[in-house]
């Protein structure tokens, strides 16, 4: 039988939390995995590292984005399968692969979906799976980490974003496969392995997990003004349709900023930088997927 491995956010949940998924994995025929539990996500990578050392062959993260991404920091290019229980506050890599939010469920597509191998993205030596970005959501995300993303949810982005449209614009520079692609001010570069974002919105047109490129987005948008009208062309048109916003695909990308600017992956904030290192990586994760229909 497959040696499985749970690796645990403690502090997310959804449905009946990790008794049930206790339960849901017994009724199965999973009785003893390799269980370990988090406080914070920044644990994660040695407690799969444990599970992996210890011979997992699949590997269950409960967690949201952030718990994925510092999972898929260790599994990447081990060749372990690893499967999602979506129960963080954004399941953003969960919901682009059509995996719900709910244990049985979820359970079931881990156990006997399909494997689908997908690249990830690498910024400054740390992988990422849905998205990274320096600027406006970066700052958004910051503010809303200690404790007001927990208590609530996805209104706190939209609380912090508000805020952070006060902020100057930075002077980038953006290097696309060694050529020089962008340069001016800016105030968000965002990069993208998957094109949604919260409530459907595709901040990134055509965009696939395993094109063997990522999408590379920046706007000079300011104010709120030209954020409505940017956001407002993004959700009834493309994004490139916006006046505001610049993308393309790439394989290589090396941003340098005027300033020191935050900047985030997969939505956990990370110390502010002037220089952004990201490249492409095929093919580095497996992920266990629903059956085609």
């Amino acid at each position: 039988m497959t040696k499985v491995a749970v690796i645990a956010h403690a502090g997310k949940t959804i449905g009946g939390g990790l008794e049930e998924l206790r339960v849901v994995l017994s009724r199965a025929g999973i009785t003893d995995p390799i269980w370990s539990e988090v406080p914070k996500s920044r644990y994660a990578p040695e407690r799969v590292q444990r599970a992996l050392d210890e011979g997992a062959e699949l590997v269950f993260v409960w967690g949201g984005d952030g718990m994925v991404q510092r999972s898929i920091d260790r599994l990447a290019g081990s060749g372990v399968t690893f499967a999602i229980i979506p129960a963080g506050t954004a399941n953003l890599f969960a919901s682009s692969l059509d995996i719900p939010s709910d244990i049985e469920e979820a359970v079931e597509i881990g156990l006997n979906g399909r494997d689908r191998t997908l690249d990830v993205g690498k910024i400054n030596g740390e992988r990422f799976a849905v998205m990274a970005g320096a600027g406006l959501d970066a700052h958004m995300i910051e503010e809303a980490d200690g404790g007001l993303k927990d208590r609530f949810g996805r209104l706190a982005y939209i609380w912090t974003a508000s805020k952070s449209l006060r902020k100057e614009p930075f002077k980038a520079r953006i290097e696309i496969n060694d050529e020089l692609w962008y340069k001016g001010k800016a105030s968000c570069v965002l990069l993208g392995n998957v094109g949604s974002l919260f409530g459907g919105i595709e901040a990134f047109d055509n965009a696939e997990p395993d094109d063997g490129l990522l999408e590379v987005g920046v706007t000079n948008a300011e104010g709120l003004g030209q954020w409505a009208r940017t956001v407002a062309r993004t959700a009834i048109g493309t994004t490139a349709q916006s006046p505001f916003v610049q993308v393309t695909k790439a394989k290589k990308v090396r941003i340098e900023l005027d300033r020191k600017v935050a900047y985030e992956l997969d939505g956990g904030a990370r110390e502010p930088t002037k220089l952004l290192k990201v490249k492409i990586q095929p093919g580095a994760i497996t992920v266990r997927v629903p059956k085609p229909a």
